[in-house]
């Protein structure tokens, strides 16, 4: 990202005409890494982010409310003793450094005007909020840090990070500067010798000045050294603004008449960004949990069809056993031996050969046989019940992995989640190890909403999950609707509103059967075969979990 010294003084300036002079209402921790100072000022409430999360650090106004714990951690508590009902008086920050220093006024115990600063770094991993007494004594940190190099704890005195590098402010002319980069690239010795650069800043400003980062000229480096100094000559004019370049965002010279855009266009971005990692993180940390279950399934499947396999040769020890009774007699006084070669009256008194035990008596070896046979038996019924569950388990979890590799919003992974906390497969795991914090409330079937696709006058509308399938399938669609869905392979449901035509062109029926296809696990495959009927037709099968389709009766 580019919060760098230039968008933290862009937004200081932007800040201080709204928030100098506003009354402290409340202060909030949401994360761990972040505070929200909430701000009364001339009739307006401004809510203050600060934020010392290593991705995402930053100062600005927010506009989206984040959920904070039921207990207040201990330095926001700290800061609600030291900060609420104290004065903004203002906000500042060194050069084009991104420490930012907020100044309140407040009263003490005793009654007296006190200074007190809160002190945001936003310096990526080392990104912290310190609050000190007028002094610079450190009263305490959203961070202890106890190094070598550096300690901010209680009762020490805050010091800045000390930076070893030229400020571009104090610089008087161009001349100075064709001499540093040497060069250089731009790009990268800017940012070596100055403060608050950063290489998004340098070359979208060489890309509007249409000046190459390596072969530039003098006259080239003027040019650049003139657009920087307007670009901060403008802070707190509307002629700075934030756009898009490349993944994230720079500072520009570039108009822009509403209030605060800076500071609401770096709070729309985070919350997007933060929004999309929210959701790759719950989708991942879910998916771990279903991969692990998965493995476990498969595992214990194997381990099944391995303990089937022996029961397939067991009617060979009852044929041991039964041959070995039937010639008792010859074994009467002969010595043990470990095999004979006795004749199969099953197989027209062809030889065969039966392993012995030499160990033990001809006896024992036809009860060991006949003892193996019925221990085969008996667990062939068990283990081919056992399968049939292990092979269910086995497809519902894969109907769920399905559901998290198409969820496209944190509202789909919610729902995933809310089904899997209540499945006997995974809870444990869920409760266990996620750290997903979505509501465990059960999704109401009413608060679905679904956005039909049009085809040809006709509403289709699909399931993007297994609550959803079993919604639209069994509560949503009408009897006469059509239902689609891909033949034994895991995939949304699809309804097509008939509105009690049943009389529906083939072509719309074909295009209903490809949405099947595209929205399967067989998206990529050439030729998927496509179940359809009316709804009437289609019922869940009793006891059954919610599916992707095949536990469904046509």
């Amino acid at each position: 990202m580019a919060f760098d010294g230039f968008l933290t003084k862009a937004i200081i300036e932007e800040l201080k005409p709204h928030l100098i002079g506003g009354k402290v209402n409340k202060v909030f921790e949401p994360t761990k890494n972040d505070i929200v100072i909430s701000l009364y000022n001339s009739g307006n409430n401004y809510a203050l982010s600060l934020s010392a999360n290593p991705e995402t650090c930053r100062i600005g106004l927010t506009t989206y409310s984040k959920p904070n714990p039921q207990v207040a951690p201990n330095f926001c508590m700290l800061l609600r003793k030291y900060l609420i009902g104290a004065k903004l008086i203002d906000i500042s920050n060194m050069d084009l450094e991104r420490t930012v220093q907020l100044k309140f006024e407040a009263y003490n115990e005793l009654n007296d005007l006190v200074v007190r600063k809160l002190f945001v770094e936003i310096m990526s991993r080392q990104s912290n909020i310190i609050l000190t007494n007028e002094d610079n004594v450190i009263i305490d940190t959203l961070k202890h840090v106890d190094s070598s190099s550096r300690e901010l704890l209680p009762a020490h005195e805050f010091e800045f990070t000390p930076i070893n590098k030229q400020s571009f402010i104090e610089l008087d002319s161009s001349t100075s500067l064709f001499e540093i980069v040497n060069g250089e690239a731009l790009s990268k010795s800017i940012p070596n010798n100055f403060i608050g650069f950063s290489k998004p800043f340098i070359l979208y400003s060489l890309e509007t000045l249409g000046i190459s980062d390596e072969g530039y000229s003098a006259s080239d480096v003027e040019r650049f050294f003139d657009y920087v100094k307007e670009v901060i000559s403008s802070f707190g004019t509307n002629k700075v603004s934030c756009v898009k370049f490349e993944n994230g965002y720079t500072l520009a010279l570039k108009e822009n008449n509403e209030p605060l855009n800076i500071n609401f266009f770096i709070d729309d971005f985070y919350f997007s960004k933060e929004k999309s990692n929210n959701f790759i993180s719950s989708r991942n940390n879910l998916l771990k949990i279903i991969s692990g279950n998965l493995k476990k399934v498969s595992k214990k499947l194997q381990n099944i069809n391995s303990k089937l396999q022996e029961c397939a040769n067991m009617d060979i020890y009852k044929l041991y056993g039964e041959l070995l009774t039937a010639n008792l007699y010859k074994f009467k006084g002969a010595p043990n031996v470990s095999e004979v070669e006795l004749e199969n009256y099953y197989d027209n008194n062809e030889l065969i050969k039966i392993p012995l035990d030499k160990s033990i008596s001809i006896h024992k070896n036809i009860d060991k046989y006949f003892k193996k046979y019925n221990k085969l038996k008996n667990a062939l019924t068990i283990v081919s019940e056992q399968k049939i569950e292990a092979e269910k388990e086995l497809d519902y979890i894969q109907s769920i992995v399905f559901s998290l590799e198409n969820a496209q919003t944190l509202s789909d992974i919610n729902e995933v989640f809310e089904e899997i906390s209540e499945n006997v497969v995974t809870a444990k795991e869920v409760a266990k190890k996620t750290k997903n914090k979505q509501s465990k409330k059960k999704a109401k079937s009413e608060e679905f909403t679904f956005e039909p696709i049009e085809i040809y006058g006709y509403q289709v509308y699909i399931g993007k999950n297994n609550i959803q399938n079993d919604y639209l399938s069994l509560k949503f669609a009408d009897k006469n609707d059509y239902w689609f869905h891909t033949q034994k392979i895991h995939g949304s449901h699809i309804i097509l509103r008939t509105n009690g035509n049943t009389d529906v062109p083939d072509e719309v029926l074909t295009k209903c059967a490809k949405l099947a296809k595209q929205n399967s696990k067989a998206s990529n495959s050439s030729n998927v075969p496509v179940d359809y009927c009316l709804v009437r037709y289609v019922k869940k099968a009793s006891g059954a979990k919610p599916r992707n389709g095949d536990l469904y009766k046509l």
